[in-house]
């Protein structure tokens, strides 16, 4: 997890390094210990009123499609500067015509220890068919718990960032500069 003013310099990085070109907008720069996931706006496809969902969708995916080949290798050549100055990996999205698509991301591993009881949670949700493995499982619940929890979690993360805060403050921390450059 990073500070506010750690996210807020890392938005500001890509708001200023980006072509002003790439995006119509730059609507999300999110980070956590592995990844910095930057998402912006591309315009939607011209089309008629009343054509169909499916051609809209069709459409949407054309121009995701378009932006990802066109824009490759600008995107490669920022993730490469930020990957050196973050040390982090940087994956990619767009929001198009209200849809969100991501072109990459970081799957980390995650180890943990379960009880019985709580193996036997993610057994259930294997043999019902909503996921295909323990794993996938585990991944399931974490989603349901983000998706209904968003208030909790917005709270307890700032709790940390003033946990963050105040360790900064202590005997051990770095120059301001030098703590800064390498998150």
């Amino acid at each position: 997890m990073i500070t506010k003013e750690q996210h807020e310099k890392l938005r500001g990085w890509f708001a200023g390094r980006l072509p002003d070109d790439l995006f119509e907008a730059l609507v999300e720069v999110t980070a956590d210990r592995e990844e910095i996931t930057v998402i912006g706006r591309i315009p939607e496809p011209r089309l008629a009123q009343d054509v169909s969902a499916a051609e809209r969708e069709a459409a949407v995916q054309g121009r995701v499609q378009e932006f990802r080949e066109r824009t490759r290798e600008t995107r490669i050549a920022v993730a490469g500067e930020a990957e050196h100055r973050f040390r982090r990996k940087v994956s990619w999205g767009v929001e198009c015509g209200g849809e969100r698509v991501l072109f990459t991301h970081v799957a980390a591993p995650v180890m943990t220890r379960l009880r019985q009881p709580e193996r036997q949670v993610l057994d259930t949700l294997v043999a019902g068919g909503v996921a295909r493995s323990r794993s996938d499982a585990l991944a399931w619940c974490v989603r349901l718990v983000q998706r209904h929890t968003d208030d909790w979690l917005a709270e307890l993360r700032d709790s940390l960032e003033h946990v963050q805060r105040v360790r900064a403050q202590g005997p051990d921390a770095e120059p301001e500069d030098a703590a800064t450059d390498g998150e």
